[in-house]
């Protein structure tokens, strides 16, 4: 039977249970936590060196209010480095091509950017809907547009991550399955071919990590706007 090449997206299920729980939960039995001992291994060093450079380049622009949302944002990086990382292997299922997840992180978290700046600053935050100096004729239409622009936020991070991870997957189906068909038939073309799939799964490991960077780069990015 002929598959569809959509049909690796699909949630897989074992015994009618859906095993996206267990793949969601993989990253955090992977990374390794700290021990009480005053020597760590070098596994654990590099992770906390990785950790205390990502939050003080991503928060030096941020005031000490923003800062409580150092370990919130911190965690679901590693959490998405790990799951698109994870995804790049052989037969692992990848939650990160699922819109419905991506969006599941995306619109809690830009709405409590919102909410955050309703609550402190409102007059700053309604602000960003009417720039200072506006024609009155352009105030009603550049209003619908701020707000349209608002609203599609959270729709832009779910998406940007959901499509970059599954145009990247769909192209290394597709020239793997390639050099498969090509090696009886043209044994040179095929290599070729497959030193071309060896060049994209490298670029496809620099998306899995610059994609999990941006999200949460754009996430601090709106709560600049709101703190």
């Amino acid at each position: 039977m002929t598959l569809s090449l959509f049909d690796q997206f699909s949630s897989p299920s074992f015994l009618g249970i859906p095993m996206i729980l267990m793949a969601l939960a993989l990253p955090w039995l992977l990374i390794p936590t700290p021990t009480s001992r005053w020597l760590s291994n070098r596994v654990v060093s590099l992770q906390g060196w990785f950790i205390a450079r990502f939050t003080s380049q991503l928060f030096m622009p941020l005031n000490v209010g923003g800062h409580k949302w150092a370990p919130l944002l911190a965690s679901l990086m590693m959490f998405l480095l790990t799951l698109n990382m994870l995804g790049l292997m052989p037969y692992i299922f990848t939650p990160t091509t699922q819109l419905s997840l991506n969006l599941g992180l995306a619109v809690p978290l830009w709405l409590a950017t919102v909410l955050i700046g309703m609550r402190n600053q409102p007059t700053h935050a309604l602000g960003h809907f009417l720039p200072e100096g506006t024609p009155t004729a352009l105030i009603p239409i550049l209003i619908i547009i701020e707000t349209i622009s608002l609203f599609i936020r959270p729709l832009a991070l779910g998406v940007r991550l959901t499509a970059n991870l599954t145009a990247g997957h769909l192209l290394i189906h597709l020239i793997s399955s390639a050099v498969f068909v090509l090696m009886p038939m043209m044994p040179t073309v095929a290599i070729l071919t497959a030193v071309l799939l060896l060049l994209l799964t490298m670029l496809e490991v620099a998306v899995a990590m610059i994609q999990a960077y941006v999200f949460i780069l754009l996430l601090s990015l709106y709560l600049q706007e709101n703190v």
